[in-house]
């Protein structure tokens, strides 16, 4: 089996991890996931670190789940947000969660009898569970002072628009996710990006006070563009993966225009190119930097 955080971690992708977490995924094949929300009817390039997250832990040997939040699409997530998400209706989000789940497929070994990937919904366990329930089952082992403690929390607290009860709950159902997914899946990592470390957090908290149970975290650095603008945003809005949405040729474009110190960065990142034929390319591109090989190495394997 390959290291996957020592993969992680000379890609540059490594943000936060749980102490004992890299000796546990030494010890053999280990189940995971990852959550994606359908806001959308396709995912988007501030979607690729998540998903090259999971291409690597599968790569390394591990099992990975993709977990579409029927559920949690239609609360919301706080974390990293200024204002409230509009509520989507379930016809919304049944539509979104179709288009995800047919772009993951393209990038994930779902058939493989060994660490196939897993889809799964959190829908299913949410849909017949009643509020009274949840509260008794989920509620009372996280205080509100510990959801409280929460930087997404505060931050929002302390803006114009506050919190909603809404949203403040959205750590507990992401919790329970991973309560439900290591009982039933033996899913014992949850990843995500650096601004889910907190409700992340919860759910193995969740995990150790319910059933004295334990579980792992991991999470990766969000992307940033070094002249300080949104990474995946341009002029026209946002990079699509669904070509209907964002054109193969404005997609290659928006790779092949990224400056010389970020190209450094994403091609670590967005390609599964080796760490030897990364450092050729760089070498090359240094001595002829007006070739711009880099961008185009990046621009063609992401594309293509």
């Amino acid at each position: 089996m390959k290291n996957f955080v020592e993969e992680l971690r000379w890609r540059g992708m490594l943000h936060d991890i749980m102490p004992n977490t890299e000796e546990k995924l030494n010890e053999g094949m280990t189940s995971g996931y990852i959550g994606f929300d359908p806001t959308a009817d396709s995912l988007h390039v501030g979607h690729l670190t998540q998903i090259m997250t999971l291409i690597h832990f599968q790569r390394a040997g591990h099992k990975p789940f993709a977990l579409v939040g029927g559920a949690t699409g239609m609360v919301g997530d706080p974390s990293g947000k200024s204002d409230e998400r509009n509520l989507q209706t379930p016809e919304m989000i049944e539509h979104n969660l179709k288009g995800m789940k047919a772009q993951l497929a393209k990038f994930l070994k779902f058939e493989d009898a060994g660490n196939g990937a897993v889809m799964v919904n959190n829908a299913d366990w949410f849909k017949d569970m009643n509020l009274f329930t949840f509260i008794r089952d989920v509620g009372k082992h996280i205080t509100v002072n510990y959801m409280m403690a929460k930087d997404s929390v505060k931050r929002r607290l302390e803006g114009d628009s506050g919190l909603s009860f809404t949203e403040f709950c959205y750590q507990l159902i992401q919790g329970y996710d991973f309560y439900y997914l290591w009982k039933n899946n033996n899913c014992l990592v949850q990843m995500g990006g650096s601004d889910q470390w907190g409700n992340i957090v919860t759910g193995t908290e969740l995990i150790r006070r319910k059933d004295q149970g334990t579980a792992y975290a991991i999470t990766t650095q969000l992307i940033k563009k070094g002249d300080g603008t949104k990474f995946g945003k341009t002029e026209s809005g946002a990079v699509w993966l669904d070509p209907a949405k964002t054109s193969p040729y404005k997609y290659y474009q928006f790779w092949l225009n990224a400056s010389d110190d970020d190209v450094k960065k994403w091609i670590r990142i967005f390609t599964l190119k080796t760490q030897q034929e990364i450092e050729q390319l760089e070498r090359e591109h240094d001595a002829e930097p007006h070739r711009r090989i880099l961008q185009k190495a990046l621009a063609e394997d992401i594309t293509v």
